[in-house]
């Protein structure tokens, strides 16, 4: 399902200090509805504040993605079922919901301080390794000129190793390019194939870093070549740091982060060009990348992720 037009929930909304009757929008048969309104650390309403609505279930694929709009608000139509909601913005502590979706169910827009970020932590320098459990290379790409497929790679192996002066860091990721899966059979086989991937002569996916840049708070950029397809191009990962925690499977040290990037799928020669009545491309010209990433540092007691 998709956001909904901003200006239609500021109409129907009700003033804020009285939110007890909810939204009256419509909703698709079988719908819910999800939203929010964002405030700063002095209750002021906060656009410009980036919503990432994920499923909790199956492939975890990223449904809805917008910013607040400068009323604060934000609202999505969706499924019935669980969602994960990460609020991300400039100078503020990523937040984390989880929402319960019913069908039918159109609920006030639930409020949301933010608050202002902390210095977070750098991880200590050492090599942290990927978990791939908790470790998700998801992509979005436009489908017949319309819908959009989702997918990710089941399968990858890599890590960070973090220098003493966090802009001389590396990072690098080693996907199986036969593992992708948007949820369909036919459509996996055919991205496997010849046609796009062609994993038989090109059966990994590789990246890795030869930059680091600090643009404010958590927000980084990392820069490298991706090579695909037999095919090296420079790709930017706008990358926000979540900070590092002791937990998991033994306590053990591990850190977190949200990486994104934009892919053209002809800078890799992927131009497969059969074509659609009234010559509509099958896949589109531009791919999403997102990597959300957790990360265990790396010493003689550090556990291996269960496969």
């Amino acid at each position: 399902m998709t956001a909904m037009p901003l200006a239609l929930l500021r109409r129907m909304r009700t003033k804020r200090p009285d939110r007890g009757s909810g939204l009256r929008i419509p909703l698709p048969v079988g719908a819910g509805a999800f939203s929010c309104e964002i405030m700063d650390p002095v209750g002021q309403a906060l656009g410009g504040v980036e919503v990432t609505v994920t499923e909790t279930r199956g492939a975890a694929r990223t449904v809805a993605k917008a910013t607040t709009d400068p009323h604060g608000l934000f609202l999505a139509t969706l499924e019935p079922g669980r969602y994960t909601v990460l609020l991300t913005g400039s100078g503020l502590q990523p937040n984390r919901l989880t929402v319960d979706i019913a069908p039918g169910q159109s609920e006030p827009p639930r409020r949301v301080q933010m608050e202002p970020s902390q210095q977070l932590e750098l991880p200590p320098p050492g090599t942290w390794l990927f978990d791939p459990p908790h470790t998700a290379i998801r992509f979005i790409a436009r489908h017949v000129g319309m819908a959009n497929v989702h997918g990710r790679f089941t399968r990858f192996r890599g890590g960070i190793h973090i220098a003493e002066r966090m802009e001389d860091s590396r990072v690098e990721v080693v996907i199986d390019a036969s593992s992708i899966n948007t949820g369909n059979n036919t459509r996996d086989a055919h991205l496997r194939s010849a046609d796009f991937l062609d994993v038989d002569n090109f059966p990994e996916i590789h990246f890795a870093s030869n930059r680091f840049t600090w643009r404010s708070g958590p927000k980084w950029t990392i820069q490298g070549p991706l090579t695909m397809h037999g095919v090296s191009r420079s790709v930017t990962l706008d990358t926000t740091y979540l900070g590092a925690v002791n937990g998991g499977y033994e306590q053990e040290l591990r850190c977190a982060a949200l990486a994104t990037a934009e892919l053209h799928r002809e800078d890799y020669t992927l131009n497969w060009r059969n074509m659609l009545a009234r010559g509509i491309a099958v896949v589109g010209p531009t791919v999403k990348l997102e990597l959300d990433i957790q990360a265990m540092y790396r010493s003689h007691n550090t556990p291996t992720p269960p496969e």
